[in-house]
């Protein structure tokens, strides 16, 4: 069995996430303050022999929150080898109970408690 790889360190999940907003969302990159950087975990759901499997992913998350007017969130995590497993924005969080607004599209438990979005999803990639 593989061993797990190692993750960044704080500092140099930092780096990356900076490199990412320097790339992918320049109006973040001087608008942003860093709430938290720390390990975190992303279910994932694969097919295995025509089966469905749940895989656990760990990365460094970066998780910010612009300066500006809106002041939502946005995070990037960061997974071994310096490789950017995730970068979501804009995300609209409610302090209590402590979760997001925003739709998450990246995530299978909230796309299979959303099957309307995969049907259209498909539908689109049909046509």
């Amino acid at each position: 069995m593989a061993q797990p790889a190692d993750l960044p360190d704080e500092e140099t999940a930092h780096r990356v996430a900076m490199d990412v907003l320097r790339q992918h969302a320049p109006d973040l990159l001087e608008a942003h303050k860093v709430h938290w950087i720390a390990p975190h975990d992303e279910s994932i759901t694969v097919m295995e022999n025509g089966k469905p499997k749940k895989l656990v992913l760990t990365g460094m998350k970066v998780k910010m929150r612009a300066t500006t007017p809106d002041k939502l969130w946005f995070w990037v995590i960061v997974g071994p080898n310096e490789q950017v497993m995730v970068f979501e924005r804009d995300i609209y969080w409610v302090t209590l109970p402590g979760h997001r607004r925003t739709e998450k599209w990246l995530h299978d438990n909230w796309l299979s408690e959303h099957p309307e979005v995969v049907s259209r999803l498909r539908e689109a990639a049909d046509s």
